[in-house]
């Protein structure tokens, strides 16, 4: 297959593009390399160092004999989206090209316009890029589990059976996200799903629980390969904040009471899922959702694991909650759709969280110890973050 992958430059969209070319298919990447200049903006480099796209995909054909193409340019720019999808002719499109961070679209009015118009704005040129260019390409997004918030039933895969007065109906499953990013994301699944049902798309939406882990057979092959290691309070996930905090002998810190639990799972299973749902489209038409999760943790169960596979002493805060959200809640989740494709889960159990402490530990110099705390509050809006200043 000819797949595209759009934000591959990014810390999944990466080893994504090599796990595909690895598995025999012709690969192009996309990106603007915005995620760069936030780093820039926040004052916070990824732990592990990381190469230009340039010499990532040069050590890759080095390393492989396989070729990877690149595209530069935005998805907000629609005759630059238009000219790559006629110029490599996908026969799908994965789609990680958003603003990926909730606190960073919370932090004032400048960063959540920012967040929702990069994010929707860019997936509706890229679904006009498809309905006109050529129907018949198959769209792979990443959406989150954030997207259904805490609801007090069972969530399914996207879409709800429901009774109501005596009449039923298939639904798109209700929506109360957390943030203006998880906003973001639930325009784009209602915009993808019309865009199925009305121009007869094919699209996959791959909604994501929090990912851990940095690294796959592909990145470890040589340096010049790996992919960003994300630690802070504003784009780091809470298992790569914890290993940082543990390597430094910090204390875990736990926001609340560490009772909100969500779905998470491994890097190297995303990677496959994203092969998964690549190799098996979608039909003309179907809007098909998957929860792209393997198991579920409460952000103590986390902790506690963390600290119990740490080789030396480890302590837990509990810090006031800067987020807006249920601690206390009901949380199931239905994600069979992609171990019925063939997904062999890791489990965080399973996971080797020792090899993150190793890559911890080679490159604990880089660490900016202050912004691991919390500096955007959910409940004050506009005012200025504190950890980056």
């Amino acid at each position: 297959m000819r797949i595209l992958v759009l934000g591959g430059d990014g810390y999944l969209g990466w080893p994504t593009a090599l796990h595909l070319s690895q598995c025999g298919h012709e690969v192009a990447v996309a990106d603007n390399f915005v995620r760069r200049q936030y780093d820039l903006e926040l004052g916070v480099d990824s732990l592990v160092p990381i190469a230009s796209l340039h010499t990532r995909v040069t050590a890759w054909q080095e390393r492989t004999g396989k070729t990877i193409e690149m595209f530069v340019g935005d998805l907000m720019d629609a005759d630059f989206t238009y000219g790559m999808i006629r110029d490599f002719r996908p026969d799908a499109v994965v789609h990680f090209a958003e603003q990926r961070a909730a606190p960073y679209s919370m932090i004032d009015r400048k960063h959540a316009v920012y967040t929702q118009t990069n994010n929707v704005v860019g997936t509706l040129n890229l679904l006009y890029a498809i309905a006109e260019i050529d129907p018949e390409i198959h769209l792979v997004k990443l959406g989150t589990m954030g997207e259904y918030g805490t609801p007090n039933i069972d969530i399914e895969e996207g879409w709800l059976e429901l009774e109501h007065k005596g009449r039923r109906d298939r639904v798109l499953y209700p929506k109360r996200p957390g943030s203006f990013y998880h906003l973001s994301k639930v325009h784009d699944s209602h915009n993808m799903e019309f865009a199925c049902r009305i121009w007869g798309l094919r699209a996959t939406d791959l909604n994501q629980g929090v990912v851990y882990g940095q690294e796959t057979p592909e990145t470890t092959l040589d340096d010049r390969l790996a992919t960003r290691f994300d630690y802070d309070a504003v784009f780091g996930t809470v298992l790569n904040r914890f290993v940082i905090q543990a390597v430094l002998g910090h204390p875990l810190t736990v926001y609340g009471s560490g009772t909100q639990t969500r779905g998470i799972i491994d890097i190297r299973d995303t990677v496959r899922c994203i092969q998964l749902a690549c190799e098996n489209p979608a039909d003309r038409g179907e809007f098909r959702v998957f929860n792209q999760m393997t198991e579920s943790m409460s952000v103590s169960d986390i902790a506690t694991t963390v600290s119990e596979s740490f080789p030396g002493e480890v302590t837990i805060d509990n810090l006031d909650n800067p987020r807006v959200e249920k601690e206390e809640h009901y949380y199931k989740v239905t994600h069979t759709g992609l171990v019925e494709l063939g997904l062999v889960p890791h489990l965080l159990s399973d996971t080797l969280i020792t090899s993150l402490f190793d890559v911890a530990k080679r490159h604990v110099d880089r660490v900016r110890e202050e912004a691991l705390l919390p500096g955007v509050n959910w409940r004050n809006p506009g005012a200025e973050r504190t950890s980056e200043r």
